[in-house]
């Protein structure tokens, strides 16, 4: 069967969220299960099909729909049952009954075009004809919109969006100027504006388009990282990807600035919103910098040698300097290679301020990072957005234009900010490197004047996903006190890891060669030698070693594709580790096939996703809010019926609707991007060539230093080499040191 036609009798399970429906319907006397992304539909309406049938393994035979158009009733008894089935506001099966009593067939017809004859119906007053026809009208608008809007390829979900936000005016939006959804509604991107855009007959050459081409192309470049771009190099960006030569871009750049859009100083080009987050990340940043007197650095050394003296702890210079500087001033920054102290230096400021009676608070960007935090000073660590307070609506009345408060996805506002600041003397900030500009902004505008604010990482990890540099360029800015730990201690000097990191970051060579029982490098010279040796590291040599299972040790790649590359490794990781199994239920998702049992890992940042404990019988012990992206978990549960996977991170189970899983990887492997701020008790890094540009030193120290325990490097040793010695990162565009210094100059000749 590819068509059906008939009515739907009755709506099974529907996910409003996407649009992903599970029906029964009736053709022909005979009944069907339905499924399908579909706009909203009722029980009684009746509806014509396309699709392919078949035989489901647990459910049975159904309907999958690929189409499908809505049939207006047109016999008395499709009527009647239309109307009695709750669909429109206001009627029941008894109101329906009267209503077809007197109008038969033609009620529909009198509900759309003259409700006022409804009032002939007994219980019917005037204002309740008017509002049956408003329902009616309402409901067949917004189907009628829907279906014209996945035409274009536009989903469920989004048409639905599109048609709350602007009613029947985006036919004309359509038509006059596609490009405007992209700037208001989130989730329509230019790409699939400027398909609308060929199909409504809009030239290649509109301003509209070129205005959507360049907004376009500074949205991609900052999800790349960019705070701006170039002039010219936009130029030559928005000419490739419009197809078309560009004489007119500084008019169109005036308008954008006219509208807010966009910000031109000199020769670069940022986004507004990127622009004002700088230039208030830097005005606060100053405001916080105030310098220690020198009566308050010796009440803090005095202090710092009391606590030494009646404790057995060993401070280096410059630790001792930090704890100083953090105890009388009002900024600094403090960053450090593994084994250089950090933790020790946290540690020791905390007794400090505690003993000062102050109130202090400890943050990190991610869950993984903040947990990691906790377990090493023995006090409570939030994320950043927990610690802000995190709300999942739009703030009331709240400009988002150039509120950098706002979470990037614009799906939520942050509670503390500077008119609710945090109340405390003290904030500690771990992981910075992993902190990106809007983050940034969010925090210090919870800061007041007066609290110390104490920010903690390692410059030489990779920067943030987000956009900015924001560590790097507080230390490069010359002007944020910033102490650099170098010395490594004794314990950390017997670890190889710490060694060879600080080799790599310092440019010394690593002895590949030579015998260590945490750092180990396996020779293979071909892929399938590297993959045949992780199986064997995986699952017969590294768990009886470290005692570990095999899935808490973490193979890491520096990029997608390949044969050595995360998505391949994901594949054949999965078929050694979760092999296929007739009792194992799996299910394919945006072209991943998941299985029960595998290990997967949150992509992104998801603060509304409900999770919950439970106890030993399964019953529900606490509830809570957010998933982050990172996190790792175990696949516990694929419910076909249902429609969702179930996933447990460590202990929190969360359900995801099938619909819902483009947010979800495979993690037998990651990219080492995706491994910032989480340690791991072992790591397996493939060493196999790849793009220059990616292949660095900066890349190598990241993934070397997530190992707790043991890295295992894969291959060839010539490909660690050069990567060692490959200084060339990505250029990220940046100017928050250039702000921060043009501040410092300005008040710096004011004095």
């Amino acid at each position: 069967m590819e068509q059906f036609k008939g009515y739907i009798d009755h709506i099974i399970f529907r996910n409003d969220d996407n649009g992903y429906t599970v029906m029964t319907g009736i053709m022909e006397g005979k009944e069907y299960t339905l499924v399908g992304t579909l706009p909203t539909l009722n029980p009684g309406e009746t509806i014509q099909a396309s699709g392919t049938e078949s035989n489901h393994p647990v459910y049975g035979p159904q309907f999958t729909i690929s189409s499908i158009q809505i049939i207006a009733p047109t016999t008395e008894d499709a009527v009647r049952r239309y109307l009695a089935s709750g669909s429109i506001k206001g009627i029941g099966a008894a109101l329906a009954a009267r209503i077809i009593k007197i109008f038969g067939s033609d009620s529909l017809r009198i509900i759309e075009n003259e409700p006022e004859r409804l009032s002939e119906v007994k219980g019917i007053s005037p204002r309740m004809a008017a509002d049956i026809s408003s329902s009616f009208n309402a409901k067949h608008d917004m189907r009628d919109a829907v279906i014209f809007l996945q035409g274009f390829g536009i989903s469920v979900n989004l048409a639905e969006k599109i048609y709350r936000y602007y009613k029947d005016k985006f036919y004309h939006i359509i038509k006059e100027n596609p490009y405007q959804l992209a700037e208001e509604i989130e989730g329509i991107g230019f790409k699939r504006c400027d398909i609308i855009a060929q199909k409504s007959g809009i030239k290649s050459d509109s301003d509209f388009r070129i205005a959507a081409g360049i907004q376009f192309i500074l949205a991609k470049a900052e999800g790349q990282g960019h705070s701006f771009l170039p002039l010219q190099e936009l130029l030559g960006d928005a000419e490739d990807i419009l197809n078309i030569s560009i004489r007119n871009i500084k008019d169109i750049l005036l308008d954008l600035q006219l509208r807010g859009k966009v910000v031109v100083k000199g020769e670069n080009v940022y986004r507004s919103s990127l622009y004002y987050a700088e230039l208030e990340v830097a005005s606060r940043l100053h405001q916080l910098n105030i310098p220690g007197s020198e009566k308050q650095k010796a009440e803090a050394a005095a202090l710092l040698e009391q606590i030494s003296s009646s404790e057995d702890f060993m401070l280096d210079r410059l630790q001792a300097d930090a704890i100083i500087h953090a105890a009388s001033s009002g900024l600094l920054v403090i960053t450090g290679g593994p084994g250089t102290g950090k933790t020790t230096t946290i540690n020791i400021m905390l007794r400090l301020f505690k003993s000062q009676d102050k109130t202090i608070f400890m943050a990190a960007p991610t869950g993984r990072a903040s947990k990691r935090m906790s377990e090493a000073t023995g006090e409570e660590a939030k994320t950043i957005h927990r610690l802000l307070e995190y709300q999942h609506h739009p703030a009331p009345n709240e400009s988002q234009e150039h509120d950098a408060s706002l979470d990037q996805n614009r799906r939520g506002w942050f509670e503390r900010n500077e008119n609710m600041p945090l109340e405390c003397d003290v904030v500690i900030i771990d992981e910075m490197s992993m902190v990106d500009i809007f983050l940034m902004n969010s925090l210090l505008k919870a800061i007041t004047k007066g609290t110390r604010l104490i920010l903690v990482g390692d410059a030489n990890q990779l920067p943030s996903v987000g956009a900015g540099n924001v560590l790097r360029d507080l230390i490069d800015s010359g002007v944020i006190p910033t102490i650099r730990l170098s010395h490594i201690f004794r314990q950390a000097a017997s670890s190889d890891i710490v060694v060879n990191a600080h080799k790599i970051n310092e440019g010394i060579p690593v002895d590949l060669g030579k015998p260590s029982k945490d750092f180990l490098f396996i020779k293979a010279d071909t892929p399938e030698r590297i993959l045949s040796s992780i199986e064997v590291l995986l699952t017969d040599k590294l768990p009886p070693y470290l005692n570990e299972k095999s899935l808490s040790i973490q193979v890491m790649a520096a990029q997608r594709k390949g044969i050595l590359g995360v998505e391949n490794l994901n594949r054949v990781l999965q078929s050694i580790l979760n092999p296929a199994d007739k009792d194992k239920p799996e299910k394919e998702l945006n072209g991943t096939l998941f299985r029960l049992g595998d290990k997967v890992m949150q992509t992104k940042n998801d603060y509304n996703r409900v999770w919950e404990t439970r106890g030993k019988f399964g019953m529900p012990l606490e509830k809570g809010e957010g998933i982050f992206n990172g996190d790792i978990g175990i696949i516990s549960e694929i419910n076909h019926f249902a429609a969702t996977l179930t996933i447990v991170f460590e202990d929190r189970f969360v359900e995801y609707p099938f619909r819902d899983c483009d947010s979800l990887d495979l993690a037998y492997a990651i990219t080492i991007h995706k491994s910032q701020g989480s340690e791991y008790p072992a790591v397996i890094i493939p060493m196999y060539r790849g793009p220059h540009l990616l292949m660095n030193k900066n890349l190598l120290y990241t993934a070397i230093t997530r190992a707790k325990k043991c890295v295992c490097l894969v291959g060839n040793p010539h490909v660690f080499e050069t990567m060692a010695q490959n200084e060339t990162e990505t250029k990220r565009y940046s100017s928050l040191a250039l702000r921060l210094r043009e501040l410092d100059n300005v008040h710096g000749n004011a004095e």
